[in-house]
């Protein structure tokens, strides 16, 4: 049985002005004006969970932070009894790697299993790191639209495809893989062989009515990665720390030779075990609780929306706190609604062209409900004023 709301305080708001905080503090990088009130990078504006909070006190009043192993039983048992309690999925742990964040992983899986000049598969609309890793490192990135399992087919049986990177959760449209969609993802990637990696990080946060299939279930004897963290789900990105899974015991050791050598990154960061180790084995409540009150902001966001503009028809996300709003039956011009939002409005929402989207924005509501009701209004008179 899930854990009621009202166990825990998601109402009240805590002021992160001043922190560091690139969602409040570094706003002005991306639309030029300082003050506006955000709903743009993926983290929350939540405390983590106390059972979090409380094993992280208990850390640092040992005092002592030296150099840290994370291969050890305290931390892989607890990503293995995740996945077990939340999938019924049993995990091999002697499959574990671990990293600084998950775009370092799919940076680190990329030198090792393409060349530059080789093709990258995503889904479009597409995150933006992902972009930037495959960009950066030299590789052609090919987009094939959410759902459109032909043109994913052309694409990976292109003879210079080399991996698929999967969202799995996707982001930004929040769009759940069935278990069926993944095996034929899977089946196609063996047949042409193509590696797959799959980017799990927001798996926790699929909304009822919707399940979470991790590739570990899919992948069988294909080239495979599975990357993520509970930073996500747990709001502790700054902890940093990631973790992943990768199905061929080679291509584990090469990875692992890279980070320990190439990278210079034996040594993990303690706060982020100690922040996974508690979240894994205690947490669950917390995350239950933070998911069903998401629920209802999303829920808000489509009550208001569509009251607004019926021709909409809006419907939340099948997962996550990041609300994909497609403008486009409304005739709304991209660059206008923007300036209104951030001259007149005072807000700052992501534009879908970020995620190569025309005509869509993306709403963090992963914050009090009073910020989301501040922020969906300001959207609806910005709408508004340029239709």
């Amino acid at each position: 049985m899930s854990t009621p709301i009202s166990s825990y305080d998601f109402d009240t708001v805590v002021d992160r002005r001043g922190t560091w905080c690139v969602q409040w503090d570094g706003v002005a990088d991306r639309f030029g004006v300082d003050g506006l009130l955000p709903f743009t990078i993926s983290d929350m504006d939540f405390e983590t969970a106390p059972e979090v909070l409380s094993a992280l006190r208990a850390r640092l009043d040992h005092g002592v932070f030296g150099y840290t192993t994370w291969q050890q039983d305290d931390f892989r048992s607890a990503i293995a009894h995740w996945y077990a309690t939340r999938y019924g999925t049993t995990i091999d742990t002697d499959r574990l790697v671990y990293a600084p964040s998950v775009l370092s992983q799919l940076s680190q899986l990329l030198q090792m299993w393409t060349l530059k000049g080789d093709g990258v598969v995503v889904h479009t609309p597409t995150y933006d790191g992902f972009r930037k890793a495959v960009t950066g490192l030299g590789r052609e990135l090919r987009g094939v639209p959410v759902g459109d399992a032909e043109a994913l087919e052309r694409e990976l049986a292109r003879a210079d495809a080399k991996v698929l990177v999967l969202c799995s959760p996707h982001n930004p449209t929040g769009r759940v893989w069935t278990e069926a969609e993944l095996e034929a993802m899977a089946e196609s990637a063996r047949r042409h062989g193509v590696a797959v990696i799959s980017d799990e990080i927001h798996a926790d946060f699929v909304h009822e009515g919707y399940r979470h299939v991790p590739w570990t279930r899919v992948g069988g004897e294909g080239r495979w990665a599975v990357i993520s963290s509970a930073s996500k789900s747990f709001n502790f990105p700054a902890l940093t720390g990631s973790y992943g899974i990768v199905g061929d015991p080679a291509d584990r050791a090469e990875f692992l030779r890279r980070m320990e050598t190439a990278e210079g990154l034996a040594s993990p960061a303690v706060l982020s075990l100690t922040a996974h180790i508690a979240a894994y084995r205690d947490g669950g409540p917390w995350l239950d609780a933070v998911r069903a009150y998401v629920a209802g902001n999303l829920e808000l966001v489509a009550e208001r929306l569509n009251t607004a503009f019926p021709e909409l028809g809006w419907q939340p996300p099948q997962a996550g706190y990041l609300a994909w709003i497609d403008l486009r039956p409304l005739g709304v011009d991209d660059e206008a609604l923007q300036r209104v939002l951030i001259e007149r409005e005072k807000v700052a929402i992501m534009p879908g062209a970020v995620y190569g989207a025309e005509g869509f924005l993306r709403l963090n509501v992963g914050c009090p409900r009073s910020k989301v009701g501040a922020g969906v209004e300001a959207l609806i008179r910005g709408v508004g004023a340029v239709r």
